[in-house]
């Protein structure tokens, strides 16, 4: 049982692992990422922020407690020239206990600049990588449309994408109903005119009429060629007519010509 469940469970994933692939873009997973940099960037920055809010404040406590430290300087030192020694003591003691307080202050103070440094360093370089980031994920986004681009334009040539394959499929399913329409047409038109089915609409021609359409065309016939026979022997015979005339006329005249035969010399022999 458990070997089924492990078994199913590996289907599944791969399955899941299947659909994700295909419904992953790598250009808005890029863009995912850099704007998670862009948050890290921006936390990093806020944490340079604090620390150096908290420096500042160091910085104006030091300023107040060495104000207080060098005015109790000054009052010790007034009371010890008024002849108040004890005055001038109690302004030490009080003068002694700020200064501890100013070196703690000032210890604090040197760590959190050591840390501010580290952490402006850190976003410097974080801020250098997320621009190098971009700049590849612009680059590698470009790369990706122009070769997805190409793709579709190949699978469009040679007809393998989807949307060409449905035009298509379209186009033979239309062109395979136009052709079964047609010979269907056509065997209609055979059943109706060998009087297998009958024409309700009364344009179809029953037997005797379509014989006695075929004796009239065949007459037409007959009698254009009748006609043609006509024109051509009366062609012929009016073009002998005129190449016998001139020949008639040369034969003749020298035998109708009186002047001719009057004024032939005729030598008799001796």
């Amino acid at each position: 049982m458990s070997g089924v469940m492990k078994r199913m469970g590996m289907i599944f994933r791969a399955k899941a692992n299947k659909a994700l692939d295909r419904a992953e873009d790598p250009r808005e997973t890029l863009d995912y990422s850099y704007q998670k940099q862009l948050e890290l960037l921006q936390k990093v920055r806020r944490g340079v922020a604090d620390v150096a809010t908290s420096r500042k404040r160091l910085e104006l406590q030091l300023n107040q407690l060495q104000g207080q430290s060098s005015k109790l300087e000054d009052q010790g030192r007034k009371a010890l020239a008024l002849g108040r020694e004890d005055l001038a003591r109690e302004a030490l003691s009080r003068r002694a206990a700020l200064q501890q307080q100013v070196t703690d202050l000032e210890t604090q103070h040197q760590t959190l600049q050591g840390e501010e440094e580290k952490l402006t360093l850190a976003a410097q370089r974080l801020q250098a990588k997320v621009d190098a980031f971009r700049t590849k994920k612009e680059t590698i986004k470009a790369t990706y449309t122009a070769a997805q681009a190409q793709t579709r334009i190949g699978e469009a040539f040679s007809g393998i994408s989807e949307e060409m394959g449905d035009v298509g499929m379209a186009i033979q399913r239309a062109e395979d109903k136009t052709a079964q329409l047609q010979a269907r047409a056509g065997a209609i038109d055979e059943l109706l005119a060998s009087g297998a089915l009958d024409d309700h609409s009364g344009l179809a021609k029953d037997d005797i009429q379509s014989e006695l359409d075929r004796l009239s065309g065949g007459t037409d016939v007959e009698l254009e060629l009748q006609r043609m026979k006509a024109e051509l022997a009366g062609g012929s015979s009016s073009q002998q007519a005129i190449e016998g005339g001139p020949g008639q006329t040369q034969s003749q005249s020298p035998q109708n010509s009186p002047s001719q035969s009057q004024d032939t010399p005729r030598f008799d022999k001796q």
